[in-house]
């Protein structure tokens, strides 16, 4: 598994985020390798897993990505070959990205 991958699992991990998924879609698309999804319970949680990701990735030398979204239920974290999409629980489910991305290849950790 890649490195960084690693990295943004544990931290998601460790701010209980729930859920958390990793699709490979690097023979389906050029957006990206790798999009990571994970909901939390409220803003502040979605508040903290958004800021530990960046911390951890930071510090492991990743360089900051594009982020939208904050302040709102979907937070986009873009790091070039990995999308990291951060959802309350509702927003995910109505996305539903799993079944868009469907054709890709979950990654076990």
């Amino acid at each position: 598994m890649n490195e960084v991958l690693k990295i943004a699992y544990d931290a998601l991990d460790e701010k209980k985020g729930e859920n958390i998924k990793i699709i490979d879609i690097s023979e389906i698309s050029v957006i990206a390798d790798y999009f990571i999804i994970v909901n939390g319970t409220n803003s502040n949680q979605l508040d903290a897993l958004t800021e530990n990701v960046e911390e951890k990735l930071s510090k492991a030398g990743v360089s900051s990505g594009r982020f939208e979204g904050m302040n709102t239920d979907w937070r986009l974290l873009d790091y070039g070959d990995i999308v990291i999409h951060i959802f309350t629980r509702d927003t995910r489910e109505f996305y539903d990205l799993e079944r868009i991305w469907s054709d890709g290849k979950e990654v076990e950790v």
